[in-house]
């Protein structure tokens, strides 16, 4: 789609997958701040883009505009040793005084608790380290010290109590780098709570809120491995345990990405799963991050491919159709934004470029590309941390993440889209319906309202050794209890609601036990038998309402298709319009069964491919003892899966 942007000739020679060299993120970088300079207020503290206002209203959003793109700027003039031929930084630099000038009209808003200056301030800190010899080094005194007066609101403040907790780490870092008065406690404090959120594995949660909720998405990556190991460098000098907590974040950086890697799809996209996704390509930071501290298991031509394919999925999908990045997913989709998103929130993309700091002889830019890791070899591993299973198929290059660990739950409320689905893909997009469906698993009340899933609680799923069961690595499990309103907490709840999962060469085999109460969802009563059960498999979208054949939905060159293994009596497609940011016309299949009791039993087969499955279902186990559930089943090319867990 037209973007306005001029990129350089392809170089399929060094880089036959995109034709992405080092020269395409340099005039990607370039282009994207020209097409913001129009934007930039009268005295160039604010860059006011139109769209609609975050929570923090639109002056913040002006300043978050400026902050964020100045990251960008940092990262490429950095990245070419102070060559700055637009001359990005004399813009910067005049709108950096303006801003915490007293008194000015496009004076800042203070960096106060908990509020939006601090996430900005953390990219202008960050942007004055990496330029530090073409911008902060010309400032008069006078001007540093107007400057760091302005960030030192953040010594005097709290945050929150998640990725932030690295804003204030980033800009104490600074001051102190730079001679400042800073708060030394709030790095400690910072660099403590990382710790306290490190679950192993290479996998931090963002934040723990008392223990309410899993905590998993993308800042794991563009935040929390990221800023750590930023700051190590920074504080190499000054710090006494820098060192040595570089070592630690090196080692984990390389655990996360080995199964990091396996986010993205063939297509360049990153899976759909997590909050802030309109920062979209940001997730290849902590790939080029590898590269540069030595911390990978990739080669340098299989990071590029990846961090290009992602860069080059986005920029050809529409996601800068107008020269600037919509809040969406390709283009505009403001259901999956989230209210402290304004319209120039999307440029965390910015992040990306850090690979810019990698010299132009750098392997990662001189290698010829290669294939990522899931382009040759169909795989599935289990992610101990967040309780993932990680799926990918070569032939398609479709990246899939089965969930059984990540909720972000807080406390009763909407459901959300982004985290509570049983499966996520680099292909596909949930859908952002009033009640949950698609790959999703509820039980009906009487009205006919899906339950949800909320906070997720793990289970052991593997196989029986000397009566034990020990964790498998090709399947993953979990519980919850559901709940059908915004208003009902599922600690309340006495429903309980199992899933297990696994999965090989685009096949996922689910088994569900449901243990009901001994009333009705909405009148006391005898245990709820009758109750229906609905299962869903994936949601395709595309401008097209895509096609049923034989009970598998096909369109752009996708399948999906769920087939009932036991429990359930009837199937259909379930279709909406406007709900998917992947297209205006929606489907996904979905099968529905009835409560037999107290603990009833449910498995279904389900399919995402690009290619038409050419396997069914032809022979199932399904075995229950009260204690261990097995499901079994065997495909017409022979071709076995099976899932065992205690619950």
């Amino acid at each position: 789609m037209a973007t306005g942007f001029t990129m350089p000739a392809p170089d399929y020679g060094l880089s036959p997958i995109t034709g992405w060299t080092r020269e395409h993120w340099v005039a990607f970088a370039d282009q994207q701040l020209l097409a913001v300079r129009p934007c930039f207020s009268a005295q160039k503290a604010l860059i006011r883009l139109n769209g609609r206002p975050s929570s923090s209203g639109v002056f913040s959003d002006g300043m978050e505009g400026f902050a964020r793109t100045f990251m960008l700027a940092a990262f490429r003039v950095a990245g070419e040793q102070g060559n700055d031929p637009h001359g990005h930084l004399d813009l910067y630099r005049t709108g950096l005084l303006e801003g915490t000038r007293p008194g000015s009209s496009e004076a800042w808003l203070p960096i106060c608790d908990r509020s939006q200056p601090m996430v900005e301030a953390a990219s202008i800190a960050l942007g004055l380290q990496l330029t530090k010899p073409w911008l902060w080094d010309t400032l008069s005194g006078d001007e540093r010290a107007q400057v760091a007066e302005w960030l030192q609101g953040s010594s005097r403040s709290t945050c929150v109590d998640n990725n932030w907790v690295l804003f204030q780490v980033l800009i104490a870092e600074f001051l102190a780098g730079a001679g400042f008065e800073h708060n030394a406690a709030q790095i400690e404090h910072g660099l403590k709570r990382l710790e306290d959120w490190y679950v192993g594995g290479g996998w931090y949660r963002d934040g723990d809120n008392d223990g309410t909720g899993d905590f998993f998405d993308y800042y794991c990556g563009w935040a929390l491995h990221l800023y750590p190991v930023l700051w190590a460098g920074f504080a190499a000098n000054r710090h006494p345990e820098a060192q040595a907590r570089s070592e630690i974040y090196r080692s984990r950086l390389a655990r996360f990405l080995a199964d990091h890697v396996s986010f993205f799809g063939g297509n360049g996209a990153p899976v759909f799963q997590g909050r802030s996704l309109i920062y979209r390509y940001a997730a290849v930071a902590p790939l080029f991050l590898g590269e540069a501290i030595g911390a990978t298991p990739l080669n340098p031509g299989q990071t590029r491919r990846i961090a290009s394919g992602a860069a080059k999925y986005f920029l050809d999908g529409g996601a800068y159709d107008d020269g600037l990045p919509s809040l969406g997913w390709l283009g505009a989709f403001e259901p999956m934004t989230q209210e402290y998103s304004g319209p120039a929130s999307p440029y965390w993309t910015s992040k990306a470029f850090v690979g810019l700091l990698l010299p132009a002889d750098h392997p990662v830019w001189t290698a010829v590309e290669q294939p990522s890791p899931l382009e040759g070899i169909d795989a599935v591993q289990h992610a101990e941390g967040p309780n993932y299973l990680l799926h990918s198929t070569a032939v398609d290059g479709i990246a899939r993440v089965l969930n059984h660990g990540s909720d972000k739950y807080y406390a009763p409320g909407p459901d959300d889209p982004h985290y509570r689905r049983l499966a996520y893909s680099s292909h596909t997009a949930p859908l952002f319906t009033k009640d949950p469906v698609d790959n999703h698993f509820a039980v009906l009340d009487a009205t006919g309202t899906p339950s949800r899933r909320a906070r997720i609680h793990r289970l052991k799923a593997g196989h029986l050794q000397a009566g034990h069961l020990q964790a498998g690595h090709r399947q993953a499990a979990s519980w919850h209890a559901p709940v059908w309103s915004d208003e009902e907490d599922p600690a309340n709840s006495r429903w309980r609601v199992a899933t297990a999962t696994t999965a090989a060469s685009g096949y996922e085999l689910r088994v569900h036990v449901v243990e009901a109460p001994n009333v009705d969802v909405t009148n006391p009563g005898p245990a709820p038998s009758g109750l229906r059960v609905r299962d869903a498999g994936y949601a395709l979208a595309d401008t097209r309402p895509p096609e049923l054949h034989d009970h598998v939905l096909g369109v752009g060159g996708l399948y999906t298709g769920i087939w009932p293994l036991h429990g359930y009596f009837d199937n259909g497609t379930f279709r909406a319009e406007g709900v998917s940011p992947l297209g205006g016309h929606a489907a996904c299949g979905y099968l529905e069964g009835r409560l037999a009791g107290g603990r009833s039993i449910f498995a279904s087969l389900v399919y995402l491919g690009g290619e038409a499955p050419a396997a069914v279902p032809a022979d199932v186990v399904i075995n229950d003892d009260g204690t261990h559930v097995r499901g079994h089943v065997t495909l017409s090319t022979g071709q076995q899966l099976e899932v065992l867990f205690a619950f």
